[in-house]
């Protein structure tokens, strides 16, 4: 969004954004991959999202507050750096955009965020806080941020302040929402493509699409340091496997456009075998079980998304399959359902 006008000082800001499933292309968004060769994914965001309210203050102290996690933790009003804050993705945007767009100082305030998905999700679930966060501030502020400045602070926010691992692809495709081809190229720049998918394909997918939690919230900062390790070693089988995935990218995208849904399945499980290849840990014993369970009950594409270890998994079925694939994953210990994709991306209101 692009705010025009600061709501009233006793408003409620309320923003929402989507997290988003992974078709193709993860990992060739990662530094110094993407520096070096370019990197693509195609992403398509989903009905599962993460939410961030800014409210006044009533006690004159200012409020961390994540009720899924389990979380408050308050601050003096003049403390502007929130120092010891454990809810570290709060303190990292209120003190960006207090500092770039407040002037240094903001009335106290309550900023209360959930997900609705666990983290470590595979979903992209703790990009999309950020952006939800930046997103429910430039609205506060009015801030004058476009998409592609807001996605971008939300990169920088998360892994430039803050120094947590991952890549760019999460936090473009929760700003921008819908199915998307996006480029990331060298000198940090970045393109979001979006795809005009007609409705009749993206039900036809929606309904050959079934996701599953393996059970696990897996911490992808282990297995991303070594992906980025793996791409700098001398014999080059990491990089392979990434020009492989950048190149399954771009025949993902042609395959979605043109409606190839078998084809797509190829891709994928094509893509798997690769992505497991660039860090040990993407795959695991439980991971690989159920992979198994769902391919003998109809299964004919699927894959982990995000970087793997564990979190959601998604499945491309035959429709006439999907009843019997989504009991063998539950039997098999997963929680497993369908999906909607969305269309529209970050967004904010005032309550």
């Amino acid at each position: 969004m692009l705010a025009t006008s600061q709501p009233a000082p006793g408003a409620t800001v309320r923003a929402r954004v989507p997290l988003r499933l992974g078709l193709a292309g993860g990992g060739t968004d990662l530094n110094p991959y993407s520096e070096a060769h370019g990197g693509a994914v195609l992403n398509v965001t989903i009905n599962r999202f993460a939410y961030a309210f800014i409210e006044p203050s009533t006690d004159g102290r200012s409020h961390f507050i994540a009720p899924d996690l389990g979380i408050e933790e308050d601050f003096a009003a003049d403390d502007v750096t929130f120092a010891g804050a454990r809810l570290a993705l709060h303190a990292g945007v209120a003190r960006r955009m207090i500092a770039e767009h407040a002037g240094g100082r903001m009335a106290p305030f309550r900023l209360t965020s959930f997900v609705d998905a666990p983290p470590g999700s595979g979903l992209g679930s703790s990009s999309a806080l950020v952006v939800a966060l930046v997103e429910a501030f430039v609205a506060r502020l009015a801030a004058p941020l476009g998409p592609y400045d807001i996605a971008h602070l939300a990169y920088e926010i998360e892994r430039i302040d803050l120094g947590l691992a991952g890549g760019k692809q999460d936090q473009y495709a929760a700003t921008f929402g819908g199915a998307n081809f996006i480029e990331f190229l060298p000198g940090d720049r970045v393109i979001v493509n979006p795809l005009r998918v007609t409705p009749a394909m993206l039900n036809e997918l929606e309904t050959s699409m079934v996701v599953c939690f393996t059970g696990v919230s897996r911490a992808s900062e282990k297995i991303i340091a070594e992906q980025q390790r793996n791409m700098a070693l001398p014999d080059g089988a990491a990089l392979e496997n990434l020009h492989r995935l950048k190149r399954d990218a771009i025949e993902m995208k042609l395959a979605l456009l043109r409606g190839e849904i078998a084809h797509m399945a190829e891709i994928l499980n094509r893509s798997w075998r690769a992505k497991k290849a660039t860090a040990a840990g993407v795959s695991t014993g439980a991971i690989d079980r159920l992979l198994d369970e769902a391919f003998a009950a109809g299964a004919i594409g699927g894959k982990v998304s995000g970087a793997g270890g564990g979190g959601f998994m998604m499945f491309i079925v035959p429709p006439a399959r999907r009843m019997a694939v989504l009991r063998a994953l539950r039997a098999a210990g997963g929680e497993a359902g369908g999906v909607h994709f969305t269309q529209g991306g970050a967004e904010s209101w005032i309550a």
